[in-house]
């Protein structure tokens, strides 16, 4: 009797990393033994971005916090360590965007902290 291969599973797996491979330029999309590698890696580095992304959204508040708090006179530690004292439960997100957008209702809370 001869050896069953399973074709349709074989097809398909190449397919999947070919279609993930798609947009890559040379070898990279059409040959599978490079398309495998250049996908494998692709994933590696999407896992690892997707915790960088973390630390430089909240390195960006920090710095827009920071700024904002020099144009009203005060520190960003000093204005952190206020709000903790003030019970003010913003987080750096809320805070960066206020002080993006909305420059005055950052001043008041400045004001509010000291």
């Amino acid at each position: 009797m001869p050896r069953s291969k399973n074709k349709v599973a074989s097809r398909a797996k190449r397919k999947k990393v070919l279609k993930l491979a798609k947009g890559s330029f040379g070898r990279r999309k059409n040959v599978l033994t490079v398309a495998k590698n250049s996908v494998e890696k692709g994933l590696t580095h999407a896992y690892s971005g997707r915790r960088i992304k973390k630390r430089d959204f909240r390195a960006l508040w920090i710095q827009r916090i920071n700024a904002a708090c020099r144009i009203n006179g005060t520190s960003y530690s000093v204005f952190m360590a206020g709000l903790k004292k003030a019970n003010i439960d913003l987080d750096r997100k809320a805070l960066a965007e206020i002080a993006y957008s909305d420059a005055e209702a950052f001043k008041a809370i400045v004001q509010k902290v000291k």
